[in-house]
């Protein structure tokens, strides 16, 4: 049975950045509800966005613009080839490339939905299907390129709304003696930080380990390892084989037993986390409506999809948040999702006139900082995560 425990209200495609104000009324939005199975203990959204909306031709997210980003894909490479040294590897939602470049061009593919990325890797020398994850594609790749040594996926699992087709696909596809590892955001970090702004289109399911367990054994696969990584606010990296294959490390009890802690497997957890990200809006806008009444600039650093669910949730317009600076050119002079705030370059509106800066990009929060700390001698960033506060000083 799914019980739903959270309303983040209407929201729209959270990376659906609008080339002028004339687009506004045609702009797709959907009802944001949070649900638990309480057989499975899986999370998941109450209603799917169809995925073309979200994964196309202009899709904006670069992985290798962000620095920390790649040097955790870099890192997770050598991890990797050093460990396992796999004959031949599948990404499946390879974005830029950032992970794949770390491989052999011969023995790699790819898989990516979005035509502006697979364009781009398929240029670099990387074979990418444009396509969505399915059973199906598994058949194509097992005919054309033999069953694979080590499947990856980043911030991709979470992604697919039908996940028994998609792990049917991955133990199709795995070689006898192959790993399978995923990382995706934490159902555990979200719950402990209050970051209720993990919940967005994209993210169809939030995991746990005890869903991913549930879900794996399914298709005979074992999870044999976790590691917890702080990419994207806190995920998990899940390693899993073929039942039998290898030994189970202690890593996969230990987080299990802090998800029972955390009363993960009973839906008064998350009807408590609603209730937590409630205040979280109402101190949020009232910190902001105190600072805007008092004459501050306040802009926000970072058109991130977090923030999309954030501005959404608690209605904060340009009322309060005057533009949002962010690296990326293909979100830039566009409006925000939704609420149609002004989007421009840091070159642009990040200048002396700021006084305060929503941290969109709160993940990032320690390469900001660092980055930004001219800024800082005068200026503060404000954050919700883990609770609504003003970071002081050069050094907060």
């Amino acid at each position: 049975m799914k019980v739903k425990f959270m309303d983040l209200g209407r929201q729209p495609i959270a990376n659906n950045f609008l080339e002028s104000r004339e687009n506004i009324d045609n702009e797709y939005q959907f009802h944001l509800t949070v649900c638990f199975d309480e057989k499975t203990k899986l999370v998941s959204l109450g209603e799917f966005v169809p995925p073309k909306l979200m994964f196309n031709d202009s899709y904006v997210y670069h992985a290798s613009l962000s620095r920390t980003m790649r040097s955790h894909f870099g890192r997770a490479a050598r991890l990797l080839r050093s460990e396992f040294n796999p004959a031949c590897v599948l990404e499946i939602g390879s974005n830029d490339g950032v992970f794949l470049r770390h491989f052999a061009k011969e023995t790699t593919c790819a898989v990516e939905p979005c035509g502006n990325f697979a364009k781009l890797t398929n240029e670099l020398g990387y074979k990418t299907y444009e396509r969505f994850w399915s059973e199906k594609l598994a058949d194509e790749i097992i005919e054309e390129r033999g069953r694979q040594d080590l499947i990856y996926a980043a911030n991709c699992m979470c992604h697919i709304q039908n996940l028994h087709d998609a792990l049917l696909a991955i133990s199709k596809v795995l070689s006898d003696e192959g790993i399978f590892v995923f990382e995706d955001p934490s159902l555990l970090k979200m719950i402990e930080r209050g970051s209720y702004d993990q919940i967005y289109d994209e993210h169809a399911h939030i995991f746990s380990v005890t869903a991913l367990q549930n879900l794996l054994n399914m298709w005979d696969l074992d999870i044999f390892r976790v590691q917890e990584i702080s990419v994207h606010g806190g995920s998990s990296r899940i390693f899993a084989c073929r039942k039998g294959t290898r030994s189970i490390e202690t890593s996969v009890d230990d987080h299990l037993v802090k998800e029972h802690a955390a009363g993960l497997h009973n839906v008064a957890a998350y009807q408590n986390f609603a209730e937590r990200a409630e205040q979280s809006k109402n101190q949020l806008t009232g910190l902001l409506t105190e600072l805007k009444r008092r004459g501050y600039k306040i802009v926000s650093y970072g058109a991130t999809s977090k923030s999309t669910t954030v501005f959404n949730y608690c209605k904060i317009t340009t009322e309060l948040i005057d533009y949002i600076v962010d690296i990326t050119p293909d979100k830039q002079n566009k409006f925000s999702p939704g609420v149609h705030i002004p989007v421009v370059s840091p070159e642009v509106g990040f200048d002396e006139t700021v006084d305060y800066a929503f941290l969109g990009a709160w993940n990032y929060e320690r390469e900001i900082c660092d980055k930004e700390r001219k800024f800082l001698e005068t200026g503060r960033f404000i954050t919700h995560v883990p609770y609504v506060r003003i970071l002081e000083g050069e050094n907060p």
